[in-house]
C-alpha cells in the first residue's frame, strides 16, 4: 500500500419513483459529485454509497428492477467507467445488477479503475432482511469475497449489513486487504454504524473508506449519512453529517499502526492478525461453521421457534442473517 487519499461521498437518489429515467439521473449525479470530490480533495479512490443507481429501497417486484438494472459491466456502470477514466481515480459504486435470469438481482459493489475497467465486483453475501428474495425482498445473495490488487493498495470489498459479520472482514484481511470499502444504506442507528465500522477496523488493522445514503429512497425510507473514514487502530479521521457531502483523508500506511491509540506515545505492540489463536480456531471450527441463533426472543418471535426456522434454513442450504 502507498499513501493516497480516498474520499467518502453520501448522496440521495433524485426524488420520484423509479423509472428508467431516474436510474439514468442518478448515475449522472454521481459523476458530478465525482468531480467535484476529486477536484476539491485530490481523492484517488472515491467511495459512493450501496445502491446509489436507485436508492435501497426500489419500491418495485424483483422482475421490475431487473429490468431497470444492467449487467456488470453495462449501462449500469459505464458513466462511473467513464468518469473514473477522465479523472484517472477509482471509483467504488454501488449498484443493483442484474443476475442471470430475470428477477434474480444482486446487490453489488464494483470498483472501478483509473483506466475506466471494471477491476472487481463484489455481491452482497448477508442482504439485510427486508431485501432478502427469500422473505419477499428483492436481492439474492451472492457467495464470494471479493479482494482486488490495485496500485494504491490491496482492496477488500464489503457491503452495509456485511460489516456486522466479523468473519467477512477477517477473511479479506487474511487474504491481504490493507483498505475496506463499505458502500451502504444503514437503516438502523448512527451508534451501530459507527461501531460495526470501527470494530471491523480495529478487529483487522485495516483501514475502511464507509459511505451511507442520505435522503430519501423510493420507497419513502430516510437515511442519516455519517459517512467515516476509520484507521486500522479505529480512529475516525474523517465524519460526514447528515446531508449530501462527502468527507476525505489521507490513508499513510507508515502511520497507521505507529502508535497505541492515537496522538500516544507509546508504540503499536500486537498485531490482531499475527496473533490469533490458530488451535483454538481450529479446534472449535465446527461450531464456528453449524448454524446458531440468538438466546433471546427478536422480532416478535420466541426464541424457540426462531431456532426452529433457523435450523430449517440451514436443512434447506438457505442464508440466516
Amino acid at each position: 500500500m502507498r499513501t493516497f487519499t480516498a474520499a467518502a461521498i453520501q448522496i440521495a437518489p433524485v426524488a420520484g419513483p423509479l423509472t428508467p429515467e431516474a436510474v439514468k439521473a442518478n448515475c449522472q449525479k454521481a459523476v458530478e459529485w465525482v468531480e467535484r470530490c476529486v477536484e476539491a480533495t485530490g481523492a484517488e479512490l472515491v467511495v459512493l454509497p450501496e445502491s446509489a443507481s436507485t436508492g435501497f429501497t426500489p419500491a418495485c417486484p424483483p422482475e421490475q428492477l431487473w429490468d431497470l438494472m444492467s449487467e456488470i459491466p453495462g449501462p449500469v456502470t459505464e458513466p462511473l467507467q467513464e468518469v473514473a477514466r477522465r479523472l484517472g481515480v477509482h471509483v467504488v459504486w454501488g449498484t443493483y445488477e442484474r443476475g442471470p435470469e430475470r428477477g434474480v438481482v444482486y446487490n453489488a459493489s464494483v470498483l472501478i479503475g483509473p483506466g475506466g475497467d471494471v477491476l472487481g465486483v463484489y455481491r452482497k453475501t448477508h442482504p439485510f432482511g427486508s431485501e432478502m428474495a427469500s422473505r419477499g425482498g428483492w436481492v439474492t445473495p451472492g457467495d464470494q469475497v471479493c479482494v482486488v490488487d490495485t496500485d494504491l493498495g490491496r482492496i477488500g470489498m464489503i457491503i452495509c449489513f456485511d460489516g456486522d459479520y466479523p468473519e467477512l472482514s477477517r477473511i479479506q484481511a487474511v487474504q491481504g486487504a490493507e483498505i475496506i470499502v463499505r458502500p451502504s444504506a444503514l437503516l438502523r442507528s448512527a451508534d451501530i454504524w459507527e461501531l460495526t465500522t470501527r470494530a471491523r477496523a480495529y478487529d483487522n488493522h485495516v483501514y475502511f473508506v464507509a459511505a451511507n445514503a442520505t435522503g430519501i429512497d423510493p420507497g419513502g425510507v430516510l437515511y442519516f449519512g455519517n459517512s467515516m473514514i476509520v484507521t486500522p487502530t479505529a480512529e475516525v479521521v474523517a465524519r460526514a453529517a447528515s446531508h449530501e457531502s462527502w468527507v476525505s483523508a489521507v490513508l499513510d500506511p507508515d502511520r497507521a499502526m505507529a502508535s497505541l491509540t492515537p496522538g500516544s506515545s507509546v508504540p503499536q505492540v500486537f498485531d490482531h492478525l499475527a496473533e490469533r489463536n490458530l488451535d483454538l480456531i481450529r479446534r472449535y471450527r465446527e461450531d464456528l461453521e453449524g448454524p446458531a441463533t440468538t438466546s433471546f426472543p427478536h422480532g416478535g418471535k420466541a426464541a424457540g421457534a426462531v431456532r426452529g426456522a433457523a435450523a430449517k434454513a440451514s436443512e434447506a442450504g438457505e442464508i440466516v442473517d
